[in-house]
């Protein structure tokens, strides 16, 4: 009787080093490292690794020792670098030909926050979009002018070579690998056993003006979401928004891009597309219907926005991520 062999599970490796703050290095453990059996796919495997092979300092107070070494990290087939221990030099030798070796071997190479500098002395972000942590984007442009630096974006997905915000923005960045590796699907299960938001554009901002902002203008543009949400196939403009907001046009638009960063009808397009997602994945409709079904007026228009989006079209995408037993679009 032939047995099928158990899938080979996609490997994820992380670097880790002497005095660093646990925080980035913790979002990745807790996406790509927990075991997720209510998924229903097989799952990553996870390697901290290190140059060092003693216990490390972090932040905090604490000490922690990585399982593996350099080998490992460039034989991964995703290779990320969540920090380095100083932004004004190169990292250690050994690191770059690493990093150099992952990615010519045709890793996916990431990186959130500072680690963005490792990459760029690796050459990899030569010539490439990449962003960083705002309060390190000067720098970066300084040290590396081959490097196109986006200061206020949450990501930049390069395809084969992706860099992430600061902080909490690499858990958007960790979304997105799941979402590009498993569909939508499984990236909102994991969003919502994460208790986070399962999607933030990749081109929002990454620094809100006022990140907390006073309860009757928050309950305003959260009552305007909320009935978005609920309204996404038919038209809907900044006018009708702001009359939900009980808001004048001009002033819902300022309180609206202090909250969140972004347009509304920007964020508009990014929750139709999003919504769009689980119908391409799970099939039976034709992707025009689909465009019209999240509200977009013409099937040109949901193409563009969505191929914008996603850096694929709407059918590419069907076929990529079509949910398997789900029938096919019907004609």
């Amino acid at each position: 009787m032939l047995v099928t062999p158990p899938a080979r599970r996609h490997t994820v490796a992380v670097l880790a080093f002497d005095g660093m703050a646990p925080f980035e290095l913790g979002l990745v453990v807790e996406v790509f490292g927990l075991p997720r059996p209510e998924v229903g796919v097989p799952w990553y495997e996870l390697l901290v690794c290190s140059t060092e092979r003693s216990p490390m300092r972090a932040v905090g107070g604490f000490t922690m020792t990585a399982e593996h070494g350099l080998d490992a990290f460039a034989s991964a087939d995703t290779v990320m670098v969540v920090a380095v221990p100083d932004v004004r030099s190169d990292p250690a030798p050994e690191v770059v030909a690493a990093l150099r070796a992952a990615h010519s071997r045709g890793a996916r190479v990431v990186s959130i926050c500072s680690g963005a500098f490792a990459l760029a002395s690796a050459g990899l972000l030569d010539g490439r979009e990449a962003t960083t942590h705002w309060r390190h984007a000067d720098l970066l442009r300084r040290r590396f002018p081959k490097v196109r630096v986006t200061p206020d974006v949450l990501y930049v997905d390069g395809d084969d070579v992706l860099t992430g915000a600061g902080s909490a923005a690499g858990l958007d960045l960790c979304l997105h690998l799941v979402r590009k590796d498993h569909g939508a699907r499984i990236a909102n299960a994991v969003a919502r056993r994460l208790v986070v938001p399962p999607h933030r554009e990749g081109g929002q901002a990454q620094f809100v003006e006022a990140a907390v902002t006073p309860p009757a203008e928050d309950d305003a543009v959260a009552r305007a979401m909320a009935w978005t949400l609920a309204h996404l196939a038919e038209p809907i403009t900044v006018a009708r928004m702001a009359r939900e907001a009980r808001l004048a046009p001009r002033t819902f638009l300022r309180h609206f891009h202090r909250q969140t960063g972004t347009s509304p009808l920007r964020w508009v397009i990014a929750q139709r597309i999003m919504a769009a997602l689980p119908l391409l994945e799970e099939g039976g409709t034709p992707v025009e219907e689909v465009g019209a079904a999240v509200g977009f007026e013409s099937p040109a228009t949901f193409r563009h926005h969505f191929a914008r989006a996603m850096k694929t079209s709407p059918s590419a995408y069907r076929r990529t991520f079509l949910t398997p037993g789900r029938p096919s679009p019907r004609r």
